[in-house]
């Protein structure tokens, strides 16, 4: 269905840049530039000067970035991770793929890793932590970096959806042994395809990620090192997300004023619980605009029935999907948020007034609901 307010605009995304895209492309396709050519170290220079790393490592999905980053830190069989459920399942897949041990701890009010669960889940088998900066916030990373420096962990940094994200003025994906992000199309700097990259200080991390997305072969000298993988960034890719990047901070600086309408429109409204918390050490850059209420399905099709689109991230935690063979953590928390939240239209194209639509919708959906009640 043609909604009045879309959750993202790709269409219109695209029409926008699309005069340095089209040129981006064109300059690879006509020299001939498809396989880890110059506009891939480009990227990976801008990149981790961005985030405040000495390397960055372009691959292709966000899932390679935290496979090959917990492989990078040693990961292995009979190893313990602690990070959380409330999450994309490939931030869990990276461990168990590693043939390691995920241990789910339960998030706090921002949804992030609650840092006074993380402690009681260390064990002699613990090897890192895996803390995801979810929907545009950073977890604690004061607190988190403190335990694991007491307990000697390594910190693989899930940024997938916090890429200009700070804390204490420093970006996500800078803090730990490597920062993992994605470039899925709807992050708040996709590709036109599926893409990611690791951001680290680590030498050894950065060469041993570089040699494993090629199936672990250097390229300028040909000997391999590893049985690799097939996860190199397109050129292409890097050549579009390199003009992204440099449009980046001002759809940071977007999203943050829609975030703020949001905000001032549904303060107050029925029982809405609104993305935004306290700390002033937290710059948020709201990657998704995440409201909380127990009447989340029925506003959710209330939405769709006024024309504004939303999004639903995992609607039942993660250990109920049987296939995954996961225990029980018996968080329950993230077993109320799972049923609790939605995601609002949120993208460099959100204007003014989507914004106002989607309020005034909302509210008159509580409104109805109290007189329905009454």
């Amino acid at each position: 269905m043609d909604y009045r307010v879309p959750f993202v605009d790709p269409k219109n995304h695209y029409a926008r840049l699309k005069t340095e895209i089209d040129d981006a492309i064109i300059g690879c396709l006509s020299k001939g530039d498809l396989v880890y050519r110059k506009q891939l170290k480009d990227f990976e220079e801008n990149l981790a000067a961005f985030v405040g790393t000495k390397y960055a490592v372009g691959l292709n999905s966000g899932y390679h970035a935290l496979h090959f980053s917990l492989l990078g830190a040693g990961i292995g069989p009979g190893d313990e991770v602690i990070t959380v459920a409330h999450t994309f399942v490939a931030t869990v897949s990276a461990i168990v793929h590693c043939r390691a041990k995920p241990i789910l701890v339960e998030v706090g009010s921002d949804y992030n890793i609650d840092p006074d669960k993380i402690e009681p889940a260390i064990t002699s088998k613990t090897k890192a932590i895996l803390p995801v900066h979810l929907n545009g916030r950073l977890s604690d990373m004061g607190r988190v970096m403190a335990i694991a420096e007491k307990h000697k962990l390594a910190v693989i940094e899930d940024s997938a959806q916090a890429l200009g994200a700070k804390f204490n003025g420093k970006y996500g994906g800078s803090f730990g042994l490597t920062g993992c992000f994605s470039f899925y199309p709807f992050k708040i700097m996709g590709g036109f395809g599926d893409g990611g990259a690791i951001t680290t200080n680590d030498p050894h991390v950065a060469r041993m990620a570089s040699l494993l997305r090629y199936n672990g072969e250097d390229r300028e000298t040909g000997e391999y090192h590893y049985h690799g993988y097939t996860a190199l960034l397109d050129n292409v890719q890097a050549a579009v997300l390199d003009v992204k990047l440099r449009h980046l901070p001002k759809w940071i600086e977007h999203r943050r004023h829609i975030a703020s309408l949001y905000r001032e429109g549904l303060t107050g409204v029925g029982d809405l619980g609104l993305p935004h918390f306290p700390g002033n050490e937290f710059f948020d850059i709201y990657q998704n605009y995440v409201i909380r209420t127990k009447k989340r399905d029925a506003l959710r099709s209330y939405l769709k029935e006024n024309g504004v689109e939303t999004l639903v991230h995992w609607p039942k935690p993660m250990w109920e999907h049987k296939g995954l063979e996961l225990p029980n953590p018996n968080l329950k928390e993230t077993e109320s948020i799972c049923k609790e939240v939605i995601s609002l239209p949120m993208s460099a194209e959100t204007t003014t007034e989507h914004v106002q639509i989607t309020c005034q919708v909302i509210k008159n959906f509580f409104t109805t609901s109290l007189h329905r009640k009454n």
